[in-house]
Parts: structure tokens; sequence; C-alpha cells
């Protein structure tokens, strides 16, 4: 029994996406609230029938049979079959002919490519995109959602309302944007899959500093975009090096208790080797074109990071890639990477200069950059910077880092 109920969870997290996605596109974007109940229904029916008579050899042909079922008789009974799909995707057809859902994979793989790109759409602000990401193209649940967000269900719900209500508003549809915008478009798409990947891979959960699932989707969608010819570009190939580069150090980041290990500390053989050399080849292919991006340039500074080597080269390279991100990107964290790389290649005081410079006193990570390059050159001083980044840390695997830190003073 618990066999199936683990095997279903794997079904769920696996088909969700590509049934929803099937069901609105054959049906339209303004039914996809519908069609997230059919899957859940027919979800629901799998666990109850599994549970009885265990479950079938092909338990995902099972679910995509029962999905067509439920849809055409949802849609009938309600009448939105005849008065508005009928005409609207059959129009050669006879009126007793009934469209069938097409479960191939080339249209699962259209439907959610075409999906990821009406999720992602400018008119339908950015946190609700990562939410509707989160949803309806990786099929998390409204409370892992609150849980990723340091959010509570209800606040979700209508965020993912408010969302959904703008893929009605503003008639979105389920297609591929022109070939002129297609690159422009998929700037925002980058965006959207770059910051779920960000958000598992530096975690804000109480208890989480790693959350490997919302790191593997980011990767799973840039692949479905990789495949496409007209979404594989540069800048694609460059989001897809960089996340690989940071995944092939999971491993390394924590400790069998979830405690955070720091890169310094990080045992170089638990780094994943294919997933380096897949990164590689990544950035290998993002270097055709003339654009450089931000995702070229953290791309390059993650495969550096890939050398363990504590190099005086090595940081020098990556003081210059932090120089030109600086001028294209700025950001907080940006500044306080390069200062971080300016203190391996040049030493502590001459980074204590920059670092007093920017004054990010609401930035737990500020402190923490402050207590390192002064514990070179003043302890009581280290410690108090330490200090001030414990009482601001916000997740308690980070202010057991910190304690450390004091501790070693």
């Amino acid at each position: 029994m618990s066999a199936n109920i683990e095997s279903l969870k794997q079904l769920f997290q696996q088909e969700f996406s590509k049934m929803v996605a099937v069901i609105s596109k054959l049906f339209g974007l303004e039914h996809i609230e519908i069609a997230e109940d059919i899957v859940s229904e027919t979800f629901l029916l799998a666990a109850e029938t599994w549970g009885v008579k265990g479950m079938p050899p092909n338990p995902t042909a099972w679910l995509y049979a029962v999905a067509k079922q439920k849809t055409l008789y949802h849609f009938r009974r309600n009448k939105i079959y005849e008065k508005k799909v009928l005409p609207a995707v059959a129009s050669g057809l006879e009126k007793d002919h009934e469209p069938e859902l097409n479960f191939s994979q080339q249209n699962i793989k259209d439907s959610q490519l075409q999906m990821i790109f009406a999720v992602c759409n400018p008119a339908i602000a950015s946190e609700a995109q990562i939410g509707l990401a989160l949803r309806i193209l990786c099929g998390f649940g409204i409370d892992e959602i609150a849980e990723a967000f340091l959010s509570n269900k209800e606040t979700i719900n209508k965020r993912l309302f408010r969302a959904k209500e703008k893929l009605r508003t503003e008639d979105i549809k389920m297609e591929l944007p022109p070939e002129g915008e297609i690159s422009s478009r998929l700037d925002n798409v980058l965006h959207i899959i770059y910051l779920l990947f960000s958000e598992g891979y530096y975690s804000k959960t109480q208890n989480q500093i790693l959350r490997k699932e919302l790191c593997f989707e980011a990767l799973r969608l840039g692949m479905m975009l990789i495949e496409y010819e007209r979404t594989n570009l540069p800048k694609t190939n460059a989001l897809m090096a960089l996340m690989c580069f940071h995944a092939s150090r999971f491993n390394a980041r924590q400790t069998s208790e979830d405690e955070v290990v720091l890169y310094e500390q990080q045992n170089e053989e638990l780094w994943d080797m294919a997933l380096i050399n897949q990164g590689v080849h990544f950035l290998s292919q993002s270097a055709a074109g003339n654009e450089i991006t931000s995702y070229h340039l953290e791309a390059r500074i993650a495969y550096w990071h890939c050398i363990k080597e504590d190099t005086k080269e090595k940081w020098e390279h990556i003081l210059q890639l932090y120089n030109q991100l600086l001028t294209i990107n700025y950001s907080p964290s940006v500044a306080l990477n390069r200062t971080f790389a300016l203190y391996k290649a040049d030493g502590p005081k001459v980074a204590l200069v920059e670092a007093e410079k920017l004054k990010l006193e609401n930035n737990h990570f500020y402190y923490m950059l402050l207590g390192e390059l002064y514990s070179h050159i003043n302890r009581q001083q280290a410690k108090v910077n330490f200090e001030k980044a414990y009482a601001m840390a916000k997740t308690e695997t980070e202010r057991a880092g910190i304690r450390e830190r004091i501790a070693g003073i």
C-alpha cells in the first residue's frame, strides 16, 4: 500500500503539469481551473482504485484514459462543449465528432512549451508568475507553494486566483510568440526559471537551506526550451550551464544532518562530474552570437567555482567577471560577491575598504562578509559583525553556521 502511495506521488509530480497543459490547450486557458480539477479528480480516483485493486500494468495510460473521460463528460455536462469548444477546435469536423485529447509525447511537449510562455506572460506580476509556474508547470500543491514563499495557503490561493484572472482578462492564449517576438518574450521565461532555481538554491524556508526539487524543476523547464529549436538560443544555454554548475555541488553543500557546508570546506569528490560536464557543454553552446547576458557571466563564475584549487589566478578571473556583471545587472548580492572575490584575489585589507563603502546594513550577508574580512585584521570587530549577522539571519541553518564562526574566533 505504501509503495502504491509513493508511486502515485511520483506519478503526480511527473504527470500533473503535462495533463493540465494538454487539457488547457484543447479547451482554452479560460478553463485552466477546470483542467486542474479534472486532473486532481483523476489522481483521487487512482488513489481509491489502486488502493483496492493495485496499480495497473501501465499507470500513466490509465491516468490519461480516465482524464479523457472526465474531460469530455465535464464539458458536455456544462454545455461548454457545444457552445464554445466545438467551433473553436473542430472547424472541419462533423457536429457529432468528438475532439480527442492527444496525450502523445509530442503534443505534451508542445502543450507544456506553450504553457510556459502563457504562465510567464509579462501581464502577470512576477511573484504570481513563479506561483503559477510552481502550480501549473511543476504540479506543486498549495501548501508547498506557501512554504516556498514563507506565506499561508489563503494568501497563495488569492495570488493564484488573481493570476488566473489575468490569463482570462488579458485573453492570453496557449501559443508560442511570433518569430520576431520569441527572443524578447523568452527573456521573461528565462527570468522566471532563474528565480525558481534561486528560490530552491537559496531557500528561505525555516529549516532548509536547499530545496532540490525546485532546482530540478527549473532544470527540467530549461531543458524543454533547449529541446525546441526556436528557444534553443545562446542565453538559454547560458542559464542551463549556470544551473548545471550550481546543481553539481548539491551533495557537497549539506551534511547528512542538513547543515550547510561552506564552499571552502566542501568535499570535491561529492561534486557531480556528469552535471559539470553537461554545464561545460551548455557554456560552449552559449558562446554563439554577440549577446552577453547576466546568465553568461554568472555561468562563467559558476564554472570557476567548479575548479577547487584556491589560486590567485582563479579569483582574478572571477573578479573580472563580477566587474562585468555589476555593469549590466547591479544587485547587492553581486556587489557582495564581487567584494569577496576581491578579498580572495587581493587580500582582506583591500576588500575591507570596498566592503565598507557598500553600507548594506539590512543584509545579514553583508555582516558575514565584514566578519570574515575582520577575522584577519581585528578579531573583536569580526565578532561584532558576526553577531549582527546572527541577529538578522533568516533560517536556523544559517544561524548554526554563524554560531560556529563566532565560536572559532
